[in-house]
């Protein structure tokens, strides 16, 4: 649900809403220009359908894609625990045997 804080503080319990901020991912505040723009990043992530507020971290928390990737504290993102390749090619991530594999024609 999208609201204006105006319209927010006018519920009676209005203290259940937790506001996030579409500039926001990763704990990264970007202008328009998707360029990251030094301002303040509102709860890590701008919130999203499957999301979950962690009071604790003060953040929003995307879905978790694979049962072994790793969240990371301070942006609130998910990440697998091997990098993946960085040698121009294609590859997607396989759970069963927790790495990256090649994507082949």
């Amino acid at each position: 649900i999208v609201a204006e804080s105006e319209f927010i503080n006018t519920l009676p319990d209005s203290s259940l809403w937790i506001q996030t901020s579409y500039n926001t991912r990763g704990n990264v505040h970007y202008n328009s220009d998707n360029e990251p723009d030094g301002g303040v990043a509102l709860r890590k992530n701008f919130a999203g359908i499957g999301f979950s507020y962690n009071a604790d971290l003060d953040g929003f928390i995307p879905p978790k894609e694979f049962d072994s990737w790793i969240l990371d504290t301070d942006t609130c993102l998910w990440y697998p625990p091997v990098d993946r390749p960085n040698d121009g090619l294609d590859y997607v991530w396989d759970e069963e045997s927790v790495c990256w594999t090649l994507v082949t024609d």
